[in-house]
């Protein structure tokens, strides 16, 4: 199925234009032509990649584009008649992926597409950390094994991120104090002996699986089962 793409555009002849072009392509396209209505539609869908331009009735493209940005991290690519450095400065720091400029050939606008969807995809999957059966993922601060949620404290999910970024690898308590907890806890080494109980009495135990695995005199490692 192709990506589905949300195009906010007034000029209802390039919008027409670039629809059909994105259509032919197997995208998946809707449009707005002012911004209110393209920020509605932005925030109450589920889109993989906005087209956004900036000089919109009703609310502009600007700032359409900060509103998006305090909630999600959607690609945008800004469509504009502007080409000004202090305008393509303006976008990118207000959280835009990339800026292309009017009038544009629609193999660039497309090239541009699948360069943002692409970094998407990839930083989406560096994001989902997994072994066996449980999967957590780091944006939403979610855990769940076999397709259940897992309710973990902050430090028992920062606990368990970090075994599974070093996925195989012995962990000392050392390490695993100093990069987990803070620089000033005087809590001692037991207390990751502590939190690796509460993990595995909320997954191993729990869902009868062995990802959490002591080596003894050295450490701890998660392993696949």
């Amino acid at each position: 199925m192709g990506a589905k793409i949300l195009l906010i555009e007034d000029e209802e002849k390039i919008a027409r234009f670039v629809e059909l072009e994105l259509c032919y392509e197997g995208y998946k396209v809707e449009k707005a032509h002012d911004g209110r209505t393209g920020l509605e539609l932005a925030l109450s869908k589920d889109f993989d990649l906005i087209l956004l331009d900036i000089m919109l009735p009703e609310l502009s493209g600007m700032e359409v584009l900060r509103r998006i940005r305090r909630s999600s991290s959607i690609p945008i690519i800004m469509l504009t008649a502007r080409d000004s450095i202090v305008d393509k400065v303006s976008g990118l720091d207000s959280g835009a992926n990339d800026y292309i400029t009017k009038p544009f050939a629609i193999e660039e606008l497309l090239a541009r597409i699948r360069t943002a969807l692409r970094k998407n995809n990839q930083k989406i999957k560096t994001n989902i950390l997994s072994a066996g059966d449980l999967s957590l993922d780091i944006d939403r601060y979610t855990v769940k094994v076999k397709d259940t949620p897992v309710d973990l404290t902050k430090r028992e999910f920062d606990l368990l991120c970090y075994l599974l970024k070093n996925k195989g690898i012995v962990l000392s308590r050392e390490s695993l104090l100093e990069n987990v907890w803070d620089y000033d806890f005087d809590g001692g080494t037991n207390a990751v002996d502590v939190y690796i109980r509460f993990l595995r009495a909320k997954i191993d135990d729990k869902f009868g699986i062995k990802l959490i695995h002591t080596v003894r005199g050295v450490g701890y490692v998660i392993k696949d089962e």
